[in-house]
C-alpha cells in the first residue's frame, strides 16, 4: 500500500506530553516499563507529575484511583497481559466500580511482542476489559488514531482502556477530534461489510483490494471502539449486504467479533464470521508478521472469509 509507518507507542508517549502541557492535572504512572511503553516521554517533561511504581501494577491501579479522587486525571501503562491480567481485582473494585475518570494503556498488546511468547502476548485482554461495566475499550488503527484517542480518553468520563500494538503501523486515519463510539468507513462497499480494528485495519483493506480483483465489492470499516457500540450504526453499516466479517488480533471470544455479533442480534442480516485467534494462546516467533500468518490473522483470510459468506 506504500503508506508511511509509525509507532503507536511513541503517539502515545508525545500525545501525554502535549496533554501535559495543557493540563497540569494529568499525571502518568508506569510498572516499570516507561522506556517500553514510551510514558518515559512525560517523565522528561514533567518528572513531578511522573510515578515510577515498580513491577506493582496492582499498587499502581489504587494509586491512580486515589490521585483520580483529588482531581488528577491519571494514565496508567504497562504491558496490556500484564494490566489486564495482574492489576484485574484493583480496577474493577477501585477504579470501575466508582466510575473515576483514569486511563489505562495496555501496551505491546496481542501478538506484537512476538519474541517473549505466551507469557507477554495478551489475546484476551479487550474481552476482560469490555466485561467491565464502565470500562470503554479503544483499538486504535494506527499512530494518529492513537493519538486522537489519548487526548479523548482525557476528556471522556469513566475509565477508558487503550489498547496499544507494539510494531509501526501504516497511517490511515485523519487527524481530526476522536469521538469515542464512531466507527469510520475507509473503503465503500455494497457486497460485505468487514468490521477491523487494530493491525487488521490495513489488513482488511487489502483484504479488499483482493475481492475486487474477483469482482467483489467489500465495506471496510475501522471499529476501533470495541466498547460502546451502538447498534443502529452497525445495523445501519451491515444493511444490504451479503457478508459480515470482522478482523481482529485478538480472541474471537469476547472480543470485536462478538462485539458486533450482539450490536446484531435479533436483525435482519448475513451471519458473522470470525477472523482472529481461536482459543489459544499465542508463542515465540523469529517476526511479527510470520506470527501473524501462523495464527490466521492475513488479508487473505479475510478475503476467504468474505467469499464463504456470500456463498463464492
Amino acid at each position: 500500500m506504500g503508506l508511511e509507518l509509525k509507532s503507536l507507542r511513541v503517539a502515545y508517549g508525545e500525545a501525554l506530553v502535549e496533554l501535559g502541557r495543557q493540563n497540569e492535572n494529568i499525571v502518568v504512572l508506569e510498572a516499570d516499563l516507561g522506556k517500553s511503553t514510551m510514558s518515559c516521554l512525560f517523565q522528561q517533561a514533567f518528572p513531578g507529575r511522573y510515578f515510577e511504581m515498580g513491577i506493582a501494577e496492582q499498587n499502581m491501579a489504587s494509586v491512580a484511583a486515589g490521585l483520580s479522587l483529588t482531581g488528577k486525571i491519571p494514565f496508567i501503562s504497562t504491558f496490556a497481559v500484564f494490566v489486564s491480567g495482574r492489576a484485574y481485582d484493583q480496577i474493577r473494585q477501585s477504579i470501575a466500580i466508582p466510575n473515576l475518570n483514569v486511563n489505562i494503556c495496555g501496551s505491546s498488546s496481542g501478538l506484537s511482542d512476538f519474541g517473549d511468547g505466551a507469557t507477554h502476548q495478551a489475546v484476551e485482554d479487550a474481552a476482560i476489559m469490555r466485561a467491565i461495566p464502565n470500562m470503554t475499550v479503544l483499538v486504535p488503527a494506527d499512530a494518529v488514531e492513537t493519538r486522537r484517542m489519548v487526548f479523548a480518553m482525557a476528556g471522556f468520563p469513566g475509565p477508558c482502556y487503550l489498547r496499544v500494538n507494539r510494531s509501526d503501523l501504516p497511517v490511515l486515519t485523519e487527524d481530526e477530534p476522536f469521538i469515542v463510539g464512531k466507527m469510520n468507513v475507509l473503503r465503500s462497499g455494497g457486497d460485505a461489510a468487514i468490521f477491523a480494528n487494530g493491525v487488521m485495519v490495513s489488513k482488511a483493506l487489502r483484504a479488499a483490494e483482493l475481492l475486487e480483483i474477483d469482482g467483489i465489492s467489500a465495506k471496510v470499516i475501522n471499529a476501533s471502539t470495541i466498547k460502546p457500540m451502538d447498534p443502529d450504526q452497525v445495523s445501519g453499516l451491515v444493511n444490504g449486504v451479503k457478508a459480515v466479517v470482522t478482523a481482529e488480533e485478538h480472541s474471537i471470544v469476547g472480543g470485536l467479533g462478538a462485539a458486533v455479533s450482539q450490536a446484531l442480534q435479533g436483525g435482519a442480516c448475513p451471519p458473522v464470521a470470525y477472523v482472529g485467534i481461536q482459543d489459544r494462546f499465542g508463542m515465540s516467533a523469529r517476526n511479527y508478521d510470520e506470527l501473524l500468518e501462523h495464527c490466521g490473522l492475513t488479508e487473505r483470510a479475510i478475503a476467504d472469509a468474505v467469499k464463504k459468506g456470500m456463498g463464492a
